[in-house]
Protein backbone atom coordinates (compact mmCIF):
# COMPACT_ATOMS: atom_id res chain seq x y z
CA UNK A 1 0.00 0.00 0.00
CA UNK A 2 1.42 3.28 -0.73
CA UNK A 3 1.42 5.84 2.36
CA UNK A 4 -0.93 9.00 2.37
CA UNK A 5 1.79 11.14 2.09
CA UNK A 6 3.30 9.41 -0.95
CA UNK A 7 -0.13 10.26 -3.07
CA UNK A 8 0.68 14.04 -4.17
CA UNK A 9 3.69 13.02 -5.49
CA UNK A 10 2.80 10.69 -7.50
CA UNK A 11 0.00 12.11 -8.50
CA UNK A 12 2.65 15.24 -10.10
CA UNK A 13 4.90 12.64 -11.79
CA UNK A 14 2.09 10.75 -13.28
CA UNK A 15 0.81 14.16 -14.54
CA UNK A 16 4.54 15.47 -15.47
CA UNK A 17 4.70 12.14 -17.85
CA UNK A 18 1.87 12.36 -19.80
CA UNK A 19 3.45 15.38 -21.32
CA UNK A 20 5.71 12.77 -23.31
CA UNK A 21 2.85 10.11 -24.41
CA UNK A 22 2.80 10.35 -28.35
CA UNK A 23 -0.80 12.53 -29.12
CA UNK A 24 -3.25 9.82 -31.22
CA UNK A 25 -1.44 8.22 -33.88
CA UNK A 26 -3.60 8.72 -37.72
CA UNK A 27 -3.77 5.31 -39.44
CA UNK A 28 -3.26 6.83 -41.89
CA UNK A 29 -0.98 10.39 -43.14
CA UNK A 30 1.13 11.73 -45.56
CA UNK A 31 4.73 12.68 -44.18
CA UNK A 32 6.70 14.45 -46.76
CA UNK A 33 9.55 16.48 -47.02
CA UNK A 34 11.05 18.74 -49.82
CA UNK A 35 15.06 18.10 -50.83
CA UNK A 36 15.69 21.70 -52.91
CA UNK A 37 18.51 21.17 -55.36
CA UNK A 38 18.31 24.30 -56.96
CA UNK A 39 21.99 26.33 -55.34
CA UNK A 40 22.64 23.18 -53.39
CA UNK A 41 20.10 23.93 -50.66
CA UNK A 42 19.54 20.65 -49.57
CA UNK A 43 21.47 18.27 -52.20
CA UNK A 44 24.23 17.82 -53.20
CA UNK A 45 26.22 20.02 -51.13
CA UNK A 46 28.17 21.04 -53.77
CA UNK A 47 27.73 20.38 -57.52
CA UNK A 48 31.46 19.19 -57.56
CA UNK A 49 31.81 16.85 -54.47
CA UNK A 50 32.84 13.29 -55.62
CA UNK A 51 29.64 10.81 -56.98
CA UNK A 52 30.29 8.70 -53.83
CA UNK A 53 29.79 11.93 -51.47
CA UNK A 54 26.88 12.60 -53.28
CA UNK A 55 25.52 9.50 -52.81
CA UNK A 56 26.02 9.51 -48.84
CA UNK A 57 24.55 12.87 -48.41
CA UNK A 58 21.51 11.71 -50.20
CA UNK A 59 21.00 8.56 -47.68
CA UNK A 60 21.95 10.93 -45.17
CA UNK A 61 18.41 12.67 -45.72
CA UNK A 62 16.81 9.67 -46.24
CA UNK A 63 17.80 7.62 -43.16
CA UNK A 64 17.06 10.76 -40.83
CA UNK A 65 13.76 10.92 -42.77
CA UNK A 66 13.07 7.30 -42.04
CA UNK A 67 14.23 7.64 -38.61
CA UNK A 68 11.00 10.03 -38.13
CA UNK A 69 8.51 7.77 -39.95
CA UNK A 70 7.92 10.00 -43.03
CA UNK A 71 6.79 8.38 -46.17
CA UNK A 72 7.82 10.89 -49.08
CA UNK A 73 11.07 12.64 -50.57
CA UNK A 74 9.74 15.17 -53.18
CA UNK A 75 12.85 15.90 -54.96
CA UNK A 76 13.60 18.88 -57.11
CA UNK A 77 14.98 17.05 -60.04
CA UNK A 78 14.37 20.56 -62.76
CA UNK A 79 15.48 23.78 -60.75
CA UNK A 80 15.77 26.06 -64.18
CA UNK A 81 15.84 24.94 -67.34
CA UNK A 82 18.14 22.48 -66.52
CA UNK A 83 17.88 18.11 -65.51
CA UNK A 84 18.90 16.13 -62.80
CA UNK A 85 18.90 12.95 -65.21
CA UNK A 86 19.54 12.56 -69.10
CA UNK A 87 17.33 14.24 -70.90
CA UNK A 88 16.50 15.53 -74.98
CA UNK A 89 14.76 18.51 -73.52
CA UNK A 90 17.14 20.73 -70.98
CA UNK A 91 21.04 20.01 -70.43
CA UNK A 92 22.43 18.34 -66.62
CA UNK A 93 22.30 20.43 -64.29
CA UNK A 94 25.22 22.68 -62.89
CA UNK A 95 23.94 22.43 -59.35
CA UNK A 96 24.04 18.55 -60.19
CA UNK A 97 27.23 17.96 -61.92
CA UNK A 98 29.52 21.67 -61.26
CA UNK A 99 29.04 22.49 -64.71
CA UNK A 100 26.10 22.52 -66.54
CA UNK A 101 25.96 20.43 -69.45
CA UNK A 102 28.44 17.39 -67.90
CA UNK A 103 27.14 14.16 -66.63
CA UNK A 104 27.86 13.19 -63.54
CA UNK A 105 30.90 11.41 -63.03
CA UNK A 106 29.10 7.60 -63.08
CA UNK A 107 27.63 5.37 -65.72
CA UNK A 108 25.32 4.90 -63.16
CA UNK A 109 21.61 6.38 -63.80
CA UNK A 110 21.54 8.31 -60.89
CA UNK A 111 18.33 9.42 -60.73
CA UNK A 112 16.93 5.69 -60.77
CA UNK A 113 19.59 4.98 -57.90
CA UNK A 114 17.65 8.16 -56.10
CA UNK A 115 14.35 6.30 -56.71
CA UNK A 116 15.82 2.97 -55.88
CA UNK A 117 17.11 4.05 -52.06
CA UNK A 118 14.05 6.00 -51.69
CA UNK A 119 11.69 3.10 -52.37
CA UNK A 120 13.88 0.68 -50.01
CA UNK A 121 13.14 2.78 -47.51
CA UNK A 122 9.47 2.77 -47.77
CA UNK A 123 9.24 6.51 -49.29
CA UNK A 124 7.44 7.27 -52.50
CA UNK A 125 9.74 9.71 -54.64
CA UNK A 126 8.08 12.54 -56.14
CA UNK A 127 9.49 14.37 -58.88
CA UNK A 128 9.45 17.92 -58.36
CA UNK A 129 9.51 20.67 -61.21
CA UNK A 130 9.62 24.25 -62.07
CA UNK A 131 8.41 24.70 -64.58
CA UNK A 132 8.55 28.31 -65.53
CA UNK A 133 11.95 29.28 -63.91
CA UNK A 134 14.79 29.69 -67.10
CA UNK A 135 17.56 30.75 -65.07
CA UNK A 136 18.46 31.41 -61.39
CA UNK A 137 20.38 34.49 -62.13
CA UNK A 138 22.05 36.76 -64.93
CA UNK A 139 25.00 34.87 -65.58
CA UNK A 140 24.23 33.39 -68.25
CA UNK A 141 27.45 32.59 -69.62
CA UNK A 142 27.39 29.57 -67.28
CA UNK A 143 24.34 28.04 -69.78
CA UNK A 144 25.06 25.07 -71.65
CA UNK A 145 24.48 25.97 -75.30
CA UNK A 146 21.74 23.20 -75.27
CA UNK A 147 19.90 24.99 -72.96
CA UNK A 148 16.59 26.44 -73.72
CA UNK A 149 17.93 30.04 -73.26
CA UNK A 150 20.32 29.50 -76.14
CA UNK A 151 18.42 27.48 -78.12
CA UNK A 152 15.09 29.20 -78.05
CA UNK A 153 15.82 32.62 -76.76
CA UNK A 154 12.03 33.99 -78.35
CA UNK A 155 10.70 31.90 -75.49
CA UNK A 156 12.44 33.64 -72.62
CA UNK A 157 11.56 36.85 -70.74
CA UNK A 158 13.66 38.71 -68.53
CA UNK A 159 12.22 39.86 -65.07
CA UNK A 160 14.10 40.95 -62.29
CA UNK A 161 17.30 38.71 -61.97
CA UNK A 162 15.80 36.00 -63.51
CA UNK A 163 14.71 34.66 -67.03
CA UNK A 164 11.74 32.86 -67.47
CA UNK A 165 9.89 30.85 -69.99
CA UNK A 166 7.06 32.99 -71.20
CA UNK A 167 4.11 31.27 -70.04
CA UNK A 168 1.52 32.07 -73.43
CA UNK A 169 3.11 30.13 -75.82
CA UNK A 170 2.10 27.22 -76.76
CA UNK A 171 5.66 25.93 -77.54
CA UNK A 172 6.61 26.55 -73.73
CA UNK A 173 3.63 24.34 -73.01
CA UNK A 174 4.38 21.90 -75.06
CA UNK A 175 7.94 21.74 -73.73
CA UNK A 176 6.68 21.33 -70.13
CA UNK A 177 4.31 18.09 -71.16
CA UNK A 178 7.40 16.83 -73.21
CA UNK A 179 9.29 17.11 -70.10
CA UNK A 180 7.03 15.04 -68.02
CA UNK A 181 6.20 12.38 -70.25
CA UNK A 182 10.21 11.60 -70.42
CA UNK A 183 10.39 11.31 -66.77
CA UNK A 184 6.97 9.34 -66.10
CA UNK A 185 7.75 7.57 -69.34
CA UNK A 186 11.50 6.52 -68.03
CA UNK A 187 11.01 6.66 -64.28
CA UNK A 188 9.51 4.72 -61.71
CA UNK A 189 8.18 7.97 -59.97
CA UNK A 190 5.43 8.02 -57.88
CA UNK A 191 4.45 11.39 -58.41
CA UNK A 192 5.32 14.78 -60.48
CA UNK A 193 5.24 17.72 -58.39
CA UNK A 194 4.63 21.50 -59.12
CA UNK A 195 5.66 23.95 -56.88
CA UNK A 196 4.23 27.56 -56.32
CA UNK A 197 6.38 29.71 -59.32
CA UNK A 198 4.34 30.44 -62.19
CA UNK A 199 4.28 33.74 -63.32
CA UNK A 200 6.91 35.36 -61.45
CA UNK A 201 5.85 37.02 -57.99
CA UNK A 202 5.45 40.69 -58.70
CA UNK A 203 8.35 43.03 -58.41
CA UNK A 204 7.43 46.34 -58.17
CA UNK A 205 7.84 49.15 -60.50
CA UNK A 206 8.55 46.52 -63.36
CA UNK A 207 6.81 45.17 -65.84
CA UNK A 208 6.53 41.66 -67.08
CA UNK A 209 7.17 42.07 -70.86
CA UNK A 210 4.40 39.71 -72.24
CA UNK A 211 2.20 41.86 -74.13
CA UNK A 212 3.61 40.46 -77.86
CA UNK A 213 2.23 36.68 -76.99
CA UNK A 214 -0.63 38.12 -75.27
CA UNK A 215 -1.40 40.19 -78.54
CA UNK A 216 -1.01 37.31 -80.76
CA UNK A 217 -2.13 34.64 -78.17
CA UNK A 218 -5.07 36.05 -76.47
CA UNK A 219 -8.89 35.68 -76.80
CA UNK A 220 -10.96 38.50 -78.15
CA UNK A 221 -11.94 40.72 -74.95
CA UNK A 222 -9.70 38.90 -72.93
CA UNK A 223 -8.39 40.59 -70.03
CA UNK A 224 -4.33 40.27 -69.48
CA UNK A 225 -4.68 38.36 -65.88
CA UNK A 226 -7.49 36.37 -67.44
CA UNK A 227 -5.36 35.13 -69.92
CA UNK A 228 -2.63 34.12 -67.92
CA UNK A 229 -4.39 32.78 -65.89
CA UNK A 230 -5.70 30.82 -68.74
CA UNK A 231 -2.14 29.89 -69.74
CA UNK A 232 -1.38 28.19 -66.12
CA UNK A 233 -4.71 26.36 -66.40
CA UNK A 234 -4.00 25.07 -69.62
CA UNK A 235 -0.61 23.59 -68.03
CA UNK A 236 -2.25 22.24 -65.48
CA UNK A 237 -4.49 20.53 -67.42
CA UNK A 238 -2.05 19.05 -69.94
CA UNK A 239 0.33 17.88 -67.27
CA UNK A 240 -2.48 15.98 -65.61
CA UNK A 241 -3.25 14.48 -69.10
CA UNK A 242 0.31 13.19 -69.95
CA UNK A 243 0.54 11.71 -66.85
CA UNK A 244 -2.85 9.86 -66.53
CA UNK A 245 -2.30 8.79 -70.68
CA UNK A 246 1.28 7.44 -69.78
CA UNK A 247 0.97 5.78 -66.18
CA UNK A 248 -2.38 6.42 -64.58
CA UNK A 249 -1.54 5.61 -61.11
CA UNK A 250 1.30 8.44 -61.00
CA UNK A 251 -0.04 11.58 -59.11
CA UNK A 252 0.08 15.21 -59.85
CA UNK A 253 0.61 17.04 -56.87
CA UNK A 254 0.79 21.17 -56.62
CA UNK A 255 2.16 23.50 -54.21
CA UNK A 256 1.15 26.60 -54.35
CA UNK A 257 1.62 29.67 -52.41
CA UNK A 258 -0.31 29.82 -49.57
CA UNK A 259 -2.75 32.59 -49.74
CA UNK A 260 -5.29 32.25 -52.85
CA UNK A 261 -6.26 35.28 -52.32
CA UNK A 262 -7.08 38.14 -49.17
CA UNK A 263 -10.61 38.60 -48.55
CA UNK A 264 -9.96 42.21 -48.41
CA UNK A 265 -10.28 41.89 -52.37
CA UNK A 266 -12.91 38.69 -52.57
CA UNK A 267 -15.00 37.78 -50.18
CA UNK A 268 -14.14 34.24 -50.55
CA UNK A 269 -10.49 34.69 -49.86
CA UNK A 270 -9.30 34.11 -46.98
CA UNK A 271 -8.59 36.37 -43.63
CA UNK A 272 -5.38 37.80 -44.95
CA UNK A 273 -3.29 40.69 -45.71
CA UNK A 274 -0.80 39.02 -47.84
CA UNK A 275 1.43 41.06 -49.76
CA UNK A 276 0.96 38.99 -52.84
CA UNK A 277 -1.54 36.37 -53.74
CA UNK A 278 -1.95 32.64 -56.00
CA UNK A 279 -4.67 33.79 -57.72
CA UNK A 280 -3.62 37.39 -58.52
CA UNK A 281 0.09 37.93 -58.45
CA UNK A 282 1.03 34.17 -59.69
CA UNK A 283 -2.05 33.67 -61.89
CA UNK A 284 -2.58 30.66 -60.47
CA UNK A 285 -6.21 28.93 -59.86
CA UNK A 286 -5.81 25.74 -57.38
CA UNK A 287 -9.61 26.23 -56.85
CA UNK A 288 -10.42 25.77 -60.43
CA UNK A 289 -7.74 22.80 -60.84
CA UNK A 290 -9.57 21.06 -57.94
CA UNK A 291 -13.02 21.50 -59.33
CA UNK A 292 -11.77 19.98 -62.77
CA UNK A 293 -10.09 16.66 -61.05
CA UNK A 294 -6.45 17.95 -62.74
CA UNK A 295 -4.88 17.16 -59.16
CA UNK A 296 -3.78 14.49 -56.76
CA UNK A 297 -3.12 16.27 -54.27
CA UNK A 298 -2.39 20.41 -53.05
CA UNK A 299 0.53 21.05 -50.60
CA UNK A 300 -0.40 25.22 -49.97
CA UNK A 301 2.47 26.39 -48.50
CA UNK A 302 1.80 27.71 -45.37
CA UNK A 303 5.06 28.94 -43.28
CA UNK A 304 3.76 31.75 -41.04
CA UNK A 305 3.24 30.91 -37.53
CA UNK A 306 -0.01 30.18 -35.62
CA UNK A 307 -1.47 33.63 -35.24
CA UNK A 308 0.55 35.56 -37.02
CA UNK A 309 -1.97 39.03 -37.53
CA UNK A 310 -1.16 39.35 -41.27
CA UNK A 311 -1.46 35.82 -42.37
CA UNK A 312 -2.21 33.30 -39.91
CA UNK A 313 -1.39 29.33 -40.27
CA UNK A 314 -4.47 28.93 -38.49
CA UNK A 315 -7.08 30.49 -40.26
CA UNK A 316 -5.29 29.76 -43.66
CA UNK A 317 -5.17 25.95 -42.86
CA UNK A 318 -8.97 26.99 -41.78
CA UNK A 319 -10.10 28.20 -45.60
CA UNK A 320 -8.18 25.55 -47.20
CA UNK A 321 -10.13 22.82 -45.36
CA UNK A 322 -12.90 24.17 -46.31
CA UNK A 323 -12.36 25.45 -49.96
CA UNK A 324 -10.75 22.28 -50.88
CA UNK A 325 -12.79 19.47 -52.85
CA UNK A 326 -11.78 16.19 -55.31
CA UNK A 327 -8.35 15.69 -54.16
CA UNK A 328 -5.92 15.33 -51.02
CA UNK A 329 -4.91 17.90 -48.66
CA UNK A 330 -1.55 18.46 -47.04
CA UNK A 331 0.03 21.44 -45.61
CA UNK A 332 3.11 22.87 -46.46
CA UNK A 333 5.04 23.70 -43.12
CA UNK A 334 8.48 25.78 -42.55
CA UNK A 335 10.60 24.26 -40.30
CA UNK A 336 13.70 26.18 -42.07
CA UNK A 337 11.69 29.08 -39.95
CA UNK A 338 12.46 27.81 -36.02
CA UNK A 339 15.40 29.83 -34.39
CA UNK A 340 15.76 31.43 -37.46
CA UNK A 341 13.41 34.00 -38.09
CA UNK A 342 12.10 37.72 -37.00
CA UNK A 343 8.81 36.45 -36.07
CA UNK A 344 9.62 35.56 -32.64
CA UNK A 345 6.58 32.97 -32.56
CA UNK A 346 9.17 30.50 -34.49
CA UNK A 347 11.86 30.29 -30.82
CA UNK A 348 8.76 28.48 -29.49
CA UNK A 349 9.97 24.84 -29.13
CA UNK A 350 5.86 24.37 -29.90
CA UNK A 351 4.88 26.54 -32.77
CA UNK A 352 5.64 23.10 -34.61
CA UNK A 353 4.07 21.38 -32.92
CA UNK A 354 1.02 23.19 -32.87
CA UNK A 355 0.60 23.40 -36.68
CA UNK A 356 0.90 19.47 -36.80
CA UNK A 357 -2.17 19.33 -34.12
CA UNK A 358 -3.92 21.64 -35.99
CA UNK A 359 -3.24 19.55 -39.04
CA UNK A 360 -4.59 16.23 -37.45
CA UNK A 361 -7.72 18.34 -35.87
CA UNK A 362 -8.78 19.18 -39.11
CA UNK A 363 -10.84 16.11 -41.07
CA UNK A 364 -10.33 17.41 -44.36
CA UNK A 365 -6.14 17.60 -43.88
CA UNK A 366 -4.29 14.78 -44.13
CA UNK A 367 -0.61 15.36 -43.49
CA UNK A 368 1.86 17.70 -43.60
CA UNK A 369 5.09 18.50 -45.89
CA UNK A 370 8.12 20.26 -44.45
CA UNK A 371 10.42 22.85 -46.47
CA UNK A 372 13.19 21.94 -46.62
CA UNK A 373 15.13 18.55 -45.91
CA UNK A 374 17.91 20.29 -44.22
CA UNK A 375 16.15 22.29 -41.76
CA UNK A 376 16.25 19.66 -39.14
CA UNK A 377 18.91 17.49 -39.94
CA UNK A 378 21.53 19.88 -38.05
CA UNK A 379 19.97 22.59 -35.79
CA UNK A 380 17.04 22.10 -33.30
CA UNK A 381 17.21 18.73 -32.13
CA UNK A 382 15.11 19.30 -29.18
CA UNK A 383 12.26 19.96 -31.45
CA UNK A 384 13.06 16.80 -33.58
CA UNK A 385 12.69 14.72 -30.35
CA UNK A 386 9.51 16.28 -29.56
CA UNK A 387 8.56 15.41 -32.73
CA UNK A 388 9.63 11.92 -32.82
CA UNK A 389 7.76 11.20 -28.89
CA UNK A 390 4.46 12.59 -29.86
CA UNK A 391 4.15 13.08 -33.74
CA UNK A 392 5.86 10.52 -35.32
CA UNK A 393 6.38 7.83 -33.07
CA UNK A 394 5.55 4.90 -35.47
CA UNK A 395 4.75 4.59 -39.04
CA UNK A 396 1.70 5.45 -41.07
CA UNK A 397 -0.29 3.90 -43.99
CA UNK A 398 -0.11 6.49 -47.57
CA UNK A 399 -3.66 8.22 -47.67
CA UNK A 400 -6.11 6.27 -49.87
CA UNK A 401 -6.52 8.05 -53.35
CA UNK A 402 -8.99 7.94 -56.12
CA UNK A 403 -9.22 4.44 -57.24
CA UNK A 404 -9.35 3.96 -61.38
CA UNK A 405 -9.87 0.65 -62.98
CA UNK A 406 -11.57 -2.36 -61.54
CA UNK A 407 -9.93 -4.72 -58.95
CA UNK A 408 -8.42 -7.87 -60.06
CA UNK A 409 -7.20 -10.69 -58.44
CA UNK A 410 -3.20 -11.24 -58.61
CA UNK A 411 -2.48 -14.54 -57.97
CA UNK A 412 0.75 -13.65 -56.50
CA UNK A 413 3.30 -16.50 -54.90
CA UNK A 414 6.89 -16.94 -53.82
CA UNK A 415 9.63 -18.45 -55.96
CA UNK A 416 12.12 -17.79 -53.41
CA UNK A 417 13.99 -15.75 -50.27
CA UNK A 418 17.44 -14.36 -51.14
CA UNK A 419 19.39 -12.96 -48.10
CA UNK A 420 21.48 -10.49 -49.37
CA UNK A 421 24.59 -8.28 -46.73
CA UNK A 422 21.59 -5.69 -45.73
CA UNK A 423 17.92 -7.02 -46.93
CA UNK A 424 16.34 -9.72 -47.75
CA UNK A 425 14.59 -10.10 -51.10
CA UNK A 426 11.34 -11.48 -51.85
CA UNK A 427 10.83 -13.26 -55.16
CA UNK A 428 7.61 -13.65 -56.50
CA UNK A 429 5.37 -14.51 -59.12
CA UNK A 430 2.77 -11.96 -61.07
CA UNK A 431 3.68 -8.95 -59.73
CA UNK A 432 3.83 -6.58 -62.81
CA UNK A 433 0.63 -4.78 -61.59
CA UNK A 434 1.85 -4.49 -58.01
CA UNK A 435 3.07 -1.59 -57.12
CA UNK A 436 4.18 -1.94 -53.31
CA UNK A 437 3.31 -4.11 -50.63
CA UNK A 438 2.60 -3.43 -47.09
CA UNK A 439 4.56 -5.03 -44.33
CA UNK A 440 3.36 -6.36 -40.91
CA UNK A 441 4.50 -8.13 -37.95
CA UNK A 442 2.65 -11.46 -38.22
CA UNK A 443 2.44 -14.62 -36.49
CA UNK A 444 2.19 -17.40 -38.70
CA UNK A 445 -1.68 -17.45 -38.64
CA UNK A 446 -2.99 -15.10 -41.57
CA UNK A 447 -5.78 -12.59 -40.24
CA UNK A 448 -8.00 -10.74 -42.55
CA UNK A 449 -6.67 -7.36 -40.88
CA UNK A 450 -3.80 -6.36 -39.40
CA UNK A 451 -4.02 -2.56 -36.86
CA UNK A 452 -1.38 -0.29 -37.86
CA UNK A 453 0.99 -0.83 -34.77
CA UNK A 454 1.62 -3.98 -36.46
CA UNK A 455 2.79 -2.10 -40.15
CA UNK A 456 6.46 -2.23 -40.57
CA UNK A 457 7.26 -0.38 -43.63
CA UNK A 458 6.15 -0.15 -47.27
CA UNK A 459 8.04 -2.64 -50.02
CA UNK A 460 8.04 -1.65 -53.60
CA UNK A 461 8.09 -3.59 -56.53
CA UNK A 462 11.51 -3.74 -58.23
CA UNK A 463 12.02 -4.93 -61.64
CA UNK A 464 8.15 -6.47 -61.46
CA UNK A 465 9.60 -9.58 -59.60
CA UNK A 466 11.06 -8.24 -56.11
CA UNK A 467 10.28 -6.58 -52.90
CA UNK A 468 13.32 -6.01 -50.85
CA UNK A 469 13.09 -6.18 -47.07
CA UNK A 470 15.49 -4.17 -44.67
CA UNK A 471 16.65 -6.62 -42.50
CA UNK A 472 17.11 -4.15 -39.66
CA UNK A 473 12.89 -3.66 -40.04
CA UNK A 474 12.03 -7.49 -40.30
CA UNK A 475 15.69 -8.48 -37.89
CA UNK A 476 14.78 -11.58 -36.06
CA UNK A 477 11.39 -11.98 -37.59
CA UNK A 478 10.24 -15.61 -38.82
CA UNK A 479 7.56 -14.61 -40.76
CA UNK A 480 5.74 -11.26 -42.02
CA UNK A 481 2.25 -10.48 -43.74
CA UNK A 482 1.90 -8.83 -46.97
CA UNK A 483 -0.84 -6.77 -48.50
CA UNK A 484 0.07 -5.80 -52.26
CA UNK A 485 -1.62 -2.99 -53.57
CA UNK A 486 -1.71 -2.36 -57.30
CA UNK A 487 -1.19 0.16 -59.05
CA UNK A 488 -4.45 1.74 -58.89
CA UNK A 489 -4.77 1.57 -55.44
CA UNK A 490 -6.77 -1.65 -54.44
CA UNK A 491 -5.15 -3.79 -51.96
CA UNK A 492 -5.06 -7.73 -51.52
CA UNK A 493 -5.89 -10.53 -49.18
CA UNK A 494 -3.41 -10.79 -46.44
CA UNK A 495 -0.42 -13.04 -47.63
CA UNK A 496 2.01 -14.77 -45.09
CA UNK A 497 5.45 -14.74 -46.48
CA UNK A 498 7.91 -17.62 -43.98
CA UNK A 499 11.49 -15.59 -43.91
CA UNK A 500 13.17 -19.04 -42.31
Amino acid sequence: MVKSSCIPLLLILLNSCAVFNSIPQPEREFRGFWVATVVNIDWPKNGNDAIEKKKADYLDILNFYQDLNFNAAIVQVRTAGDAFYESDFAPWSRFLTGQEGNGPNTEENLLQWMIDETHFRGMEFHAWLNPYRATFDLKTALLSPDHDFNQHPEWMLKYGKKHYYDPGLPEVQQRMVSIIDEIVSNYDVDAIHFDDYFYPYTIKDEIFQDSISYFNCGLPNQSLADWRRSNIDSLIKKSHAIIKTRKPWVQFGVSPFGVWKNKGTDPRGSDTKAGQTTYENLYADPLLWMEEGWLDYLVPQIYWSMDLPVASHRKIVDWWSTNTSNTNLYIGNGPYKIRNNSDNAWYKKKELPDQLILAREEEVVQGNVFFSAKSLMSNNTDVVKYLKRRFYKRQALPPFRNHTGAPKKHAISLKSVEKTSNHTALNLNNLEEIHYALVYSSGKIKKNSYPVKKFLTRAFVQNKIQVNLQDEIIARKKQVALIFVDKFGHESEPKIIHLK
